[in-house]
């Protein structure tokens, strides 16, 4: 598993814009310079965000880019669902019952849902299920602010919530 190189820019964008002082808008020219990726791509990361509502751009000639929230509000959940999209990680493919019981529970809780199907779960997805809810229970944990914290006990600097 490997998110885009787009998650990983737009999480870095979003640190640098909490860490400028407050008031001070960030150009797209300075946040890809700061970057290392062209204007257009990110142009396009940083519209996901702003139609989210994650960072609002600010028109005029000292415009430019700031958080929409605070910074313990941005969680790296947010942003991978932002950019990668909501989608389950996993899809499990229909995989015959009768030839492969081995991989469904065998304990069947509602012999059949009104709509006729059977309402047993494929092992394989379970598991995999499982291991989604768990990192994404990890990411919703971890925002922009923790990552600021996490830096300044590195560096001794006091990092202050974006309002």
């Amino acid at each position: 598993m490997q998110f885009s190189k787009s998650t990983g820019y737009a999480l870095h964008a979003l640190i640098h814009l909490a860490h400028t002082e407050r008031g001070r808008n960030v150009g797209i020219k300075e946040l890809a310079a700061w970057l290392g990726v062209s204007e257009s791509y990110l142009s396009k990361i940083m519209s996901k965000l702003r139609q989210d509502g994650i960072v609002r751009a600010v028109p005029g000639a000292s415009g430019g880019y700031e958080l929409a929230r605070k910074t313990d509000e941005i969680s790296f959940f947010d942003v991978i669902q932002v950019i990668e999209g909501r989608q389950h990680m996993y899809e499990c493919f229909k995989i015959s019952e009768e030839h492969h019981p081995m991989f469904f529970e065998s304990e069947i809780l509602e012999p059949e849902s009104p709509d006729g199907a059977d309402d047993r779960e494929c092992l394989v997805k379970k598991v995999m299920m499982g291991a989604e809810r768990h990192l994404n229970d990890y990411l919703r944990k971890h925002t922009i602010q923790s990552v600021l914290d996490s830096a300044s006990a590195c560096s001794g600097e006091v990092t202050h919530k974006k309002e």
